[in-house]
């Protein structure tokens, strides 16, 4: 029972949409709460020990060496700046000649963004706008085509498998193996997989390209192959922090074939990683939904009792009978058997009175109406003999009842 007429409950002047929106952007901003408390609890020690050590260096470093520590600082400062433009200690690949361009457009439409790589000239800003504007949407509907594609190949395989075991049991008939081959979308209509079922090959998918990728960015890179997954989720999730970044150095063993399947990792991870997204936010809207309709019905339990709570010098009818209605589309309404009577000391509201007497005023208007135009509803002669006329409005009713009643004697 839906509780949106309800006047004393928090969501009665909320319709669905806005309280779905609503009750999901009180869950995020909790779960952004809850992940912040998590990471500054685990983090912050240490990087209050980086920056106590640090200290302790550039100390060491300004005593030993007999600098100004305001001078080192500025140096420090033009690093950082250099630092941003590409500039590392360590000898590293180029930024801006070809191949570490196409590296660059590659992470800005598929939104990883690094960072690792920023354009640095206004003309560079300028294009970049435009350049993300069609291509970060060309790539986002690639991505849901992916997904698309994946469902459909699902639903293939499951009617073949279906078809097969029909096939060994003899089962099918022939009709079904001549339609299979004429029309393949209508046939795939009724094998859509479901979204539980999509998710969890998505996520078995995306474990097995993130654990092959690890194994193989962990010995060319020289990074933890906990550290490797950790890029990969980085990576394909679209996050980008640019801490890790794969291909920058200045040369590999097989750099070819490296960079190749770097690529390839890369892109398919991000559409695996992409789509189980889409497919997670579906399960949490379901999620939403169910608390809404749990709350709902609490809500309007509260509302109920409060409306049936006798009230002092007031006559409750004999039996009423309320309808419920599970669905969260339909608003629940109270029904009386009196027949639109109501309570002692309740004033009847325009719209109430409409609705109980909507029959009446339909007559009513077909009689005026037929008056104004000359036409009246004609009265039997035995009506006219017993003294009733026609009338408008419910004494036309009733004399027309009585009417009735006088012919039948």
């Amino acid at each position: 029972m839906a509780c949106r007429g309800c006047c004393c409950c928090g969501f009665g002047h909320i319709n669905e949409d806005n309280g779905r929106f609503l009750l999901l952007a009180i869950l995020i901003i909790l779960y952004l709460l809850c992940g912040a408390a998590v990471f500054s609890a685990i983090e912050q020690p240490k990087e209050k020990e980086a920056k106590d050590r640090w200290q302790q260096k550039l100390d060491t470093f300004s005593q030993k060496y007999n600098l100004n520590l305001s001078d080192l600082r500025n140096f420090l400062r033009d690093y950082e700046e250099a630092n941003v433009a590409g500039i590392r200690v360590d000898s590293l690949r180029p930024r801006w000649d070809f191949t570490g361009a196409l590296y660059f457009v590659g992470t800005v439409v598929s939104t990883i963004g690094f960072g690792m790589t920023t354009p640095a000239t206004i003309a560079g800003k300028i294009f970049l706008i435009f350049y993300g504007l069609i291509g970060c949407a060309a790539t986002i509907l690639f991505f849901n085509l992916f997904l698309e594609r994946l469902i459909t190949v699902i639903a293939f395989i499951m009617k073949s498998f279906h078809e097969r075991q029909l096939k060994r049991k003899g089962g099918l008939p022939p009709v079904t193996r001549q339609a299979s081959g004429n029309s393949e979308v209508d046939s795939l209509a009724g094998w859509k997989p479901s979204v539980y079922y999509v998710m969890l090959i998505l996520c078995v998918a995306s474990i097995i390209i993130s654990c092959c990728a690890s194994a193989m960015y962990s010995p060319i890179e020289g990074w933890g192959y906990f550290d490797s997954l950790y890029f990969c989720f980085v990576a394909f999730s679209t996050i980008g922090f640019g801490d890790m970044v794969s291909s920058q150095k200045a040369k590999y063993e097989n750099q070819g074939i490296y960079r190749f399947g770097n690529f390839i990792f890369i892109l398919m991870g991000v559409c695996c990683i992409y789509s189980l997204f889409n497919v997670i936010s579906i399960v949490i809207k379901q999620c939403v939904n169910w608390i809404l309709r749990k709350l709902e019905c609490r809500c309007c339990q509260r509302c109920q009792r409060k409306l049936l709570r006798p009230k002092r010098n007031v006559v409750m009818p004999g039996n009423v009978r309320i309808r419920r209605n599970i669905s969260i589309e339909t608003d629940g309404v109270y029904e009386s058997e009196t027949d639109g009577r109501r309570m002692s000391g309740e004033m009847i509201s325009m719209k109430d009175f409409l609705a109980a007497n909507k029959v009446s005023l339909a007559i009513m208007q077909k009689q005026l109406s037929e008056t104004a135009n000359g036409c009246p509803r004609q009265i039997g002669s035995s009506s006219r003999h017993n003294g009733f006329s026609g009338g408008v409005g419910a004494l036309a009713i009733m004399n027309n009842r009585l009417a009735e009643t006088s012919v039948d004697r």
